[in-house]
C-alpha cells in the first residue's frame, strides 16, 4: 500500500494597500510575532510564461526577493483556503466595493507611572 501525501495547503489572501486591492496565493499564513501584523510566506506565481497579465508581473516585481510578507491586520479583508493557486492580482478599491477596517485597530496602553 503506498501512501499518499496530501497537498500543501494553499490560501488566497485578500489585503488592502494604497487604495488597491492585491489578490495572492501563499502556502503559509499565520499571526507573526510583530504585534499586529499577518506573516504571509510561500507565495505563489502562475508559470505561463506565454501569456504574461501585466497585474500579475506587477506584483511578481513588486514581491521579488521577498521570503516573508508581513501585512497589517487591518489591511486584511480575507483569506481563504483554496484548492489551487490562481492569478495573483490587483485592482482599484473602488471597483471591489470594499470598506477597510478603521485604524488603528488597536493600541497598545502605555503603564503609568
Amino acid at each position: 500500500m503506498v501512501r499518499q501525501s496530501k497537498p500543501k495547503p494553499v490560501y488566497r489572501v485578500l489585503f488592502m494597500q494604497q487604495g488597491h486591492v492585491y489578490e495572492l496565493y501563499a502556502s503559509e499564513v499565520g499571526s507573526s510575532s510583530l504585534f499586529g501584523f499577518l506573516e504571509v510566506a510561500g507565495l505563489h506565481f502562475s508559470r505561463s510564461e506565454i501569456i504574461a497579465d501585466p497585474s500579475e508581473e506587477k506584483l511578481r516585481q513588486e514581491f521579488a526577493g521577498c521570503t516573508r510578507l508581513f501585512i497589517p491586520y487591518h489591511a486584511v479583508i480575507r483569506i481563504d483556503q483554496v484548492e489551487r493557486a490562481g492569478a495573483s492580482r490587483i485592482a482599484a478599491a473602488a471597483d471591489a466595493s470594499v470598506m477597510p477596517f478603521p485604524y488603528p485597530l488597536a493600541t497598545p496602553k502605555k503603564p503609568e507611572r
